[in-house]
């Protein structure tokens, strides 16, 4: 398992240079009193429209909901809230390798009453 992590890490390196020129607006809403929205980048309008990086997206306004973090690299270091064992970094990086694009957060706001 820590060898495919490597290689995934490897890969997600590669591509990080890569243009975003697409992406999603994911927005969640949790016991009508916090709201997330999203903005979630890929390179291409295929990927965007993926079930699997929609899901992505929402996991990540999920943690943005759970655990407020002032900007993405604060959001990238927290340890993701259903696996404690990975980081929200670490989540993207193995979305970078399954799905073979570069991904990232552009930019996320979270409300509170």
């Amino acid at each position: 398992i820590k060898v495919i992590r490597e290689k995934g890490y490897s890969k997600a390196a590669k591509k990080s240079g890569r243009e975003l020129g697409s992406g999603v607006i994911d927005a969640y809403i949790h016991n009508d009193r916090v709201g997330v929205l999203l903005f979630l980048a890929c390179e291409t309008d295929f990927v965007a429209k993926s079930d699997e990086f929609k899901e992505l997206a929402h996991q990540i306004a999920m943690q943005i909901a759970a655990v407020p973090a002032e900007n993405a690299e604060e959001l990238l270091s927290q340890n993701y809230i259903r696996d404690e064992k990975l980081t929200i970094e670490g989540l993207i990086t193995a979305a970078i390798a399954k799905i073979g694009e570069n991904i990232k957060v552009e930019e996320f706001t979270r409300y509170e009453v």
